[in-house]
């Protein structure tokens, strides 16, 4: 992911910040100052979204074979914001998987 990508992304982010707030906050994380969990999640990623539910990692399932994080730029903000609302809604119920509203499979292949 090139410099710009994560721009994007970081704009993104802080753009659906207010919107997401009652259901979801955001931490950033430096994983050159917090390695722990680098070799557990496969950390190595200029920009990766991890989900968290009462400390629980949740998962899923963007069509892309990694279940684990977003490691590509979302231009669209409200696509993330939908992203978001179904990780709250599944972990909620327990579920530690849960399906995206989109499938990413082909889109954002090299």
């Amino acid at each position: 992911m090139s410099l710009s990508c994560m721009h994007i992304m970081d704009e993104v982010l802080a753009s659906v910040a207010e919107t997401i707030k009652n259901f979801a906050v955001m931490y950033l994380v430096d994983i050159t100052e917090v390695p722990d969990f680098n070799t557990m999640y496969e950390l190595y990623d200029p920009s990766t979204i991890m989900f968290f539910f009462r400390n629980k990692h949740i998962m899923i399932d963007l069509g892309t074979g990694n279940n684990n994080k977003i490691n590509w730029a979302m231009k669209d903000k409200q696509e993330f914001i939908d992203i978001v609302e179904t990780v709250y809604r599944g972990a909620r119920k327990g579920r530690g998987l849960v399906i995206a509203p989109k499938d990413y499979s082909t889109k954002y292949r090299y």
